[in-house]
């Protein structure tokens, strides 16, 4: 009974069908993100395999709903938590022609509380569903640190199901096709502070994310250690002759003396004299 949280993905490489095993419309793993098309009339979705709890857990990533590109009535991304019952559903659904974001909590495709926030795309960059001690919170950040709870609302029985996947589907009604992406499943990019496993099944060890690691040199030729800034060092001088002493400069006399030949100053009998007071008002 995996916990929806212990499902990640990076999206580096290829699209690992492990852990997509039910997607159609030929999603693919493209630039280091989850690519999904978004086609006039189409349905193209990533969606994980039917194997996971949602009860005291969650699922987050990093969402890029596909542009509207002309669309005025739908160009949909939906992230949705899907259980064994047709239409019973919780999530998002961003429709950028329309500048709103569904949170939904779904019966047979209906939600009579269902929000319609407009649609941020740097406050909502990233989503976070999760249960929450019995309330299901819908959170969006926009950097996976600070969240925002959206909406909230009592956790529905159908969390503790042991057959949840998740949904990762785009669509238009019209406009220019095009792509939505999803990145960092479950893998969010701030320091996180680690805790210990609620569950056995929830502990598992901390990986690093789209890490590039340094190969081998091409040549022999261009291997060198890793060196700190130039140094340059004096050394002796290369001849005797360039060999120089450092003298001391002689010290500045600490007082003038009175010149003997130059010439005095005495006072002038010749300069204007200032009226101490003026005579003119100015």
């Amino acid at each position: 009974m995996p916990l929806l949280e212990t499902l990640e993905d990076s999206f580096t490489g290829t699209l690992d069908l492990t852990k997509w095993p039910n997607s159609y419309g030929d999603p693919t793993a493209t630039g280091g993100r989850g690519r999904i098309p978004c086609t006039v009339g189409g349905f193209a979705g990533l969606r994980s395999a039917t194997a996971y709890t949602l009860a005291d857990s969650h699922f987050l990533l990093r969402a890029y709903p596909p542009p509207a590109l002309g669309a005025v009535s739908t160009a949909a991304l939906s992230v949705l938590v899907l259980t064994g019952t047709g239409g019973t559903d919780a999530g998002f659904i961003i429709d950028t022609a329309q500048g709103a974001m569904g949170l939904y909590l779904r019966e047979g495709y209906a939600d009579g509380g269902a929000l319609f926030p407009p649609y941020d795309p740097v406050a909502h960059a990233w989503l976070r569903l999760q249960d929450a001690g019995g309330t299901l919170l819908w959170e969006a950040s926009p950097d996976s640190s600070n969240w925002t709870v959206l909406r909230s609302a009592p956790t529905p029985a159908w969390a503790a199901d042991t057959n949840l996947s998740l949904l990762l589907e785009s669509t238009r009604t019209d406009g220019s096709n095009n792509v939505a992406e999803i990145d960092n499943v479950n893998l969010p990019t701030s320091l996180v502070l680690l805790g210990a496993a609620r569950t056995a099944a929830a502990a598992r060890p901390v990986t690093g994310q789209k890490s590039v690691p340094l190969g081998a040199t091409r040549s022999t030729s261009l291997a060198r250690p890793l060196t700190a800034a130039h140094i340059v060092q004096l050394g002796t001088a290369r001849t005797r002759g360039r060999a120089g002493t450092i003298t001391r400069l002689p010290r500045p006399a600490r007082t003038l003396a009175p010149s003997a030949s130059g010439p005095a100053l005495t006072p002038s009998t010749t300069g204007p004299q200032l009226a101490a007071t003026s005579t003119t008002g100015g």
